[in-house]
């Protein structure tokens, strides 16, 4: 399956509207989530209180668009 979640990627809604690459316009993504880490949080051993960030990476060009949960 490789580095992403799911085999196949797939349209997104993102606050009731459609998602399209900002930079190909493409309307394909893969989904991953992502932690946000903070030097302070880690020097502490406290990553799992860092916030989580939804990404869709777009299936075209690779770039990602980031939205915090």
């Amino acid at each position: 399956m490789g580095f992403f979640d799911q085999e196949t990627a797939e349209k997104r809604v993102v606050a009731d509207i459609e998602l399209k690459c900002e930079i190909c316009k493409n309307d394909t993504f893969w989904f991953k989530k992502a932690q946000l880490n903070t030097a302070i949080a880690s020097f502490f051993s406290l990553d799992w209180a860092n916030p989580t960030a939804q990404c869709f990476v777009c299936e075209k060009c690779g770039y990602i668009h980031w939205f915090l949960i």
